[in-house]
């Protein structure tokens, strides 16, 4: 729908106004634009916003279905609370809000008071807007230093962005889809990639945290080759000149089977290389011996397709290369990372049209990003967990890391947990690994008090929670939408209030509220919208009311930033790391002790580093992809995406699902070590032999609420499969899309 139209259809009763989606419910802050029909104050439903100037009227099942979770019956609507001692019971009690506050009030000065202000951890999701006040909340409101995203090596963006803090000292990579600019790829001085690389990711579902996956088939029509590298055949991947099919984990290994070719055939642009790179000679040796031959073998793919994809990207400029969580999912990650981004250095594709974009710097976030931290006490910050063993993730993070938050929680070393607030995050259903029946045991027994804000009873509240705090939807409050967080951000997308909150409050609303109760002086705004106002006003020339009238807002983009001064805080050209050029060898790794060039690390478990354990455990288990019809653990319960995704499913190979007696509709058990989950199979061509694919992510809303099934959350929770501790060297990465598995039939999903 265009805005014309809109104002044509619009009566005093029957509205469509304009807003752009973000959370809650969950996905990425894309800032995909909606028009939204309102009949007697009611949404009906919504069509896409053709005059948005990145989604341009395209929406994803997601959105289309939003009416469907703002009136489900199953919402929560007030505020709860239940005792400590019915954990997991269904034994909610409402409240009123100012109930809750004195009660998160008492509890948490009491706790901050006996135990410490580090006692209390803040757990945060991904995705949704309430990862952007997670920190604020920890740092700001309860003053702690334990802010943590529950996954085994913060493995999700988190490493991506520590990865080109240390190479590039810029914010978060992105291809360049002219998304900053109005006139998009009509701009001047745009030029469309000739190749783009996909790898590790698939945006056309996920819309990662601010890339518009729809973007990707508007370069596709304008020219734009793909390269994937990917061990299943996606959409994009068949679509692909070079679909790089590799064993999962050996992501570094075809990166620097590439970086061989475009070194030794001398495709590199040599004048970036000499003005702008640190470290080239060191990274030309290090190469040496990874010819694609060296690499094909280990990632179990063709030699000659990665001599092909990396002569075809370094010849044809510009190209870009999008990069995924399989870089954050992998205990090698970080120096599979550092491999990709020295591809694009040596080519000449940063920060140049058509090629990769960078942020400057991060705006807009200010003091509720990491300036946060300087509420905590400087003592109390020293004793942020992992940040001492790990120094290289303390440089570049504020979590806590979350592996040596579950050993607090099991041992009370170095100090004991004592609080939890689950800010918008199901993580025992999405992200802890090793067993989730770890996390809940022990923050079932060692928590004293604790808080959930979701919009939905999850199987997380319902096991864990003493209050229970219902959160506005994106249709009932107003925000700002953030693609990247900020950190390489094409726009600014207004999320405008259309609806009555009734008895529910925004997660802004909420941490600004027990902010003003438990630490007053940092907290001078009266509620949401003046805290946008103020800091909108600071960066940008509008207040909130300003962005509402303009819908959304295009920064522009300077290219070749590091030719002028644009990303260093000293305003003197180059980068904004030690040497001032990209790291291409890292002096920061070399501080932190770790290899500052980019190696291969065969995974901690697969059929070559633990054969006596692969022959009782014969298949690569890789897990993550993304699917239609829900975002992570979310609308499970909506009935129209669950009819698009009504099962866990398990991918496996036509050859394997012979040779294990498995056919498509079967429910067959997913079992290592450490776990099992049961999942429905379905045979496909599109996975690799040898390797099997597992969904993550689900619960059921339909089973038992109560303990011990927590609506069934431990039947597929396929991270159970994934090992504590077994992240990379700074402390980042775990094997989630690496680890080895059996897969046998059963007779059911409840077997």
């Amino acid at each position: 729908m265009k805005k014309e139209q809109a104002e044509a259809l619009s009566t005093e009763n029957d509205l469509w106004l304009r807003t752009n989606c973000w959370s809650p419910p969950g996905c990425h802050p894309t800032s995909c634009g909606l028009y939204c029909h309102i009949v007697d104050g009611k949404l009906v439903g919504v069509e896409g916003d053709e005059d948005h100037p990145v989604s341009q009227g395209r929406v994803c099942a997601r959105a289309l279905a939003v009416d469907e979770v703002q009136y489900h019956k199953d919402r929560v609507l007030h505020p709860m609370k239940r005792a400590r001692e019915d954990r997991g019971l269904d034994k909610w009690e409402q409240i009123t809000w100012d109930e809750a506050f004195d009660l998160i009030e008492r509890e948490s000065k009491r706790i901050q008071k006996e135990y410490g202000p580090e006692s209390i951890v803040v757990f945060n999701g991904t995705g949704r807007e309430c990862a952007m006040w997670s920190y604020p909340m920890c740092f700001a409101a309860f003053q702690s230093s334990n802010s943590c995203f529950a996954m085994s090596g913060y493995s999700c963006y988190g490493p991506r962005n520590a990865i080109s803090f240390y190479i590039l000292g810029a914010g978060y990579p992105e291809i360049d889809y002219a998304a900053y600019f109005p006139e998009r790829y009509d701009y001047e001085e745009y030029e469309v990639p000739k190749y783009m690389i996909i790898w590790g990711k698939y945006p056309l579902i996920s819309n990662p945290d601010g890339l518009y996956g729809h973007a990707i088939v508007d370069l596709m029509k304008r020219g734009t080759k793909l390269i994937s590298v990917d061990p299943r055949v996606t959409w994009l991947a068949s679509r692909s000149e070079y679909h790089i099919q590799l064993r999962p984990g050996t992501d570094a290994a075809v990166a620097l089977a590439m970086l061989h070719v475009i070194i030794y055939e001398d495709l590199y642009d040599h004048e970036f290389v000499e003005k702008w790179t640190h470290g080239f000679d060191q990274l030309k040796e290090r190469v040496a011996e990874w010819t694609p031959e060296a690499a094909a073998e280990i990632c179990w793919c063709s030699a000659e397709v990665i001599r092909g994809a990396a002569r075809a990207f370094a010849t044809n400029g510009p190209s870009t290369i999008a990069w995924g969580l399989a870089f954050d999912t992998s205990s090698n990650g970080v120096q599979a990372g550092q491999a990709v981004l020295s591809i694009a250095a040596i080519c000449g594709y940063i920060d140049v049209p058509g090629g990769v974009t960078i942020g400057a710097k991060e705006v807009f976030l200010g003091k509720w990003w990491t300036d946060s931290t300087a509420e905590v006490d400087p003592e109390v910050w020293s004793r942020r967990l992992g940040a001492a063993e790990f120094p290289g993730y303390a440089a570049a993070q504020t979590h806590a890391q979350s592996d040596r938050v579950l050993d607090a929680l099991e041992t009370s070393y170095p100090y004991p947990i004592r609080m939890a607030y689950y800010h918008g995050t199901n993580f025992l259903a999405n992200s802890a690994a090793h067993a989730p029946h770890r996390w809940y045991e022990a923050l079932l027994r060692e928590t004293e008090f604790s808080i959930c804000s979701d919009i939905f009873m999850t199987p997380t509240a319902m096991g864990l929670a003493d209050v229970f705090l219902p959160c506005a939807t994106m249709f009932e409050h107003n925000g700002v939408v953030m693609p990247h967080f900020g950190r390489n951000m094409h726009s600014l997308g207004m999320m405008d209030k259309m609806l009555d909150p009734g008895d529910t409050k925004s997660d802004l609303d909420v941490m600004i509220e027990i902010g003003k109760r438990l630490n007053p002086d940092a907290w001078p705004w009266k509620d949401g919208d003046d805290f946008f106002d103020d800091w909108l006003t600071r960066f940008y020339p509008f207040d909130l009311d300003g962005l509402r009238q303009i819908g959304s807002y295009q920064p522009g983009y300077t290219y070749r930033k590091y030719e002028t001064g644009g990303l260093r805080d000293d305003g003197q050209p180059g980068f904004n790391t030690p040497t001032g050029k990209v790291e291409l060898y890292s002096t920061l790794y070399e501080i932190f002790g770790e290899d500052p060039l980019p190696y291969f690390e065969e995974p901690h478990y697969s059929p070559y580093s633990k054969p006596e354990m692969a022959a009782v455990y014969p298949l690569v288990l890789t897990t993550g992809a993304r699917k239609w019809g829900s975002f992570h653990s979310e609308h499970r319960q909506v009935e129209t995406l669950r009819d698009i995704d009504p099962d866990p499913i398990l991918e496996i190979s036509p050859a394997d699902a012979e040779r294990y007696g498995l056919k498509t509709g079967d429910w067959a058990a997913i079992e290592n070590p450490f776990g099992r989950a049961v999942e429905r199979v379905k045979v496909t061509p599109g996975i690799m032999e040898g390797v099997v694919h597992a969904q993550h992510g689900w619960w059921f809303p339909e089973d038992e609420a109560e303990a011990p099934s927590l609506y069934g959350v431990w039947k597929s929770s396929v991270n159970s499969l994934i090992p504590h501790n077994e992240m990379g060297k700074l402390g980042f990465g775990a094997p989630f899309k690496n680890v080895i598995c059996k897969v046998y039939r059963v007779e059911s999903h409840d077997a």
